[in-house]
C-alpha cells in the first residue's frame, strides 16, 4: 500500500497541482518577458546558476551525506510556484512578474532539473556505485512537470470560467497535498531525520536565506526597482518544494534526498513573512527619509 501511494498516488496528486498552476498561465504570461527582459533574465540566472551553485556549496561546507546533498541540489533546482506569488501579493511585489517567472521557471525546469540532479547524483553518490538518472526517468520528471502545466494552461485558453472554478479547490489540494507527503517523508525515515536534522536544518536555512537575500539584492544591484525585486525575491527564495519532495520519493525512490525538501517546507513560510516585513519597513524608512529630505 505504501509503495503504492509513492508510486502511484504521489506523481498523479502532483500533475494535478502543476496542471493547477496552468490554470493561472497564459501565452501572454511568456509575452511579457518583453516587458521586462531584464528582470525577467536576472531572475532566472540567480535561479539557475547562483542558487544551484550555493546549494552545492552548502553540501560542501556542510559535509551533507551523500542522497541529502543531491535532495539540497534537487531543491536548488525547483522552479518557484504559486505559493512564491502569493508572497508577492501580500508584500506588494510585481505579481505579473511573477506570474511571467512562474511560468518560464516550469517549462525550463522540465529540461533543466533533471540535468542538475544528474550532476549532483554522480558528483557525490558515484562512489556508492549510484548513476544518474536514466533516460526514462529524465522523461518522468518532464511528464510530471511539463505536460499538467500545458493541459492547464489549454483548459483557461479554452473554457476560462472552468478554469476559474477549479484553481479555488486544486489550491487547497495542494495545501492538503503538500502536508501529506511531509508526513510522509518524515514518518519512512523519521530516525534518519532525528540524526540529521542538525546538518539539515542548518544547510536548509542558509539555503532559504541566501535564496532570498540573492533574490532581492541582486537585481537591486542591477538597476531593478523594489517592486520587481520584491516579486524576483520570491520567486527565487521560494521554491517548489512539493515537486522536489515528489521527485525525491517517485523518480528517486529516496526518503534521504526527500529530507532537505521537507525541512525547507516549513522553513521556508516562517523566513518569507520576515523577509518580506523587512523588506517592507526598509522601504518605509527609505519613504520617510525622503520625504524629510524633500521638506
Amino acid at each position: 500500500m505504501d509503495s503504492m501511494i509513492i508510486t502511484v498516488f504521489l506523481p498523479i496528486a502532483l500533475a494535478i497541482i502543476m496542471a493547477g498552476m496552468g490554470l493561472e498561465l497564459t501565452l501572454k504570461d511568456f509575452q511579457r518577458v518583453r516587458q521586462h527582459p531584464k528582470a525577467v533574465f536576472i531572475a532566472l540566472f540567480c535561479q539557475l546558476v547562483i542558487l544551484v551553485a550555493i546549494a552545492f556549496i552548502i553540501c560542501k561546507v556542510f559535509a551533507l551525506p551523500p542522497m541529502i546533498a543531491v535532495g539540497l541540489m534537487l531543491l536548488a533546482a525547483s522552479p518557484g510556484g504559486a505559493t512564491a506569488n502569493l508572497f508577492s501579493y501580500l508584500y506588494k511585489g510585481d505579481i505579473a512578474l511573477n506570474i511571467t517567472l512562474t511560468a518560464i521557471n516550469s517549462v525550463l525546469a522540465a529540461f533543466t532539473l533533471p540535468l542538475i540532479v544528474n550532476f549532483a547524483l554522480l558528483h557525490f553518490v558515484a562512489s556508492e556505485q549510484h548513476v544518474g538518472l536514466q533516460f526514462s526517468k529524465i522523461i518522468q520528471v518532464f511528464v510530471i512537470i511539463l505536460f499538467p502545466v500545458i493541459i492547464g494552461m489549454l483548459i483557461r485558453h479554452f473554457s476560462p470560467k472552468f478554469a476559474e472554478k477549479l484553481n479555488k479547490p486544486v489550491r487547497v489540494f495542494a495545501i492538503v497535498f503538500l502536508l501529506f507527503i511531509i508526513a510522509l517523508a518524515i514518518a519512512k525515515d523519521y530516525q534518519k531525520l532525528l540524526d540529521y536534522i542538525g546538518l539539515v536544518g542548518g544547510a536548509t536555512l542558509l539555503f532559504c536565506v541566501c535564496s532570498l537575500a540573492i533574490g532581492y539584492w541582486l537585481p537591486r544591484l542591477f538597476g531593478i526597482n523594489s517592486f520587481q525585486a520584491k516579486a524576483c525575491a520570491f520567486e527565487i527564495g521560494i521554491h517548489n518544494s512539493t515537486l522536489a519532495l515528489t521527485i525525491a520519493l517517485t523518480v528517486m525512490a529516496s526518503s534521504d534526498a526527500a529530507m532537505p525538501a521537507a525541512v525547507y517546507s516549513i522553513l521556508m513560510y516562517v523566513m518569507a513573512t520576515l523577509f518580506g516585513t523587512l523588506l517592507n519597513q526598509l522601504e518605509k524608512k527609505e519613504l520617510t527619509k525622503n520625504k524629510i529630505m524633500i521638506n
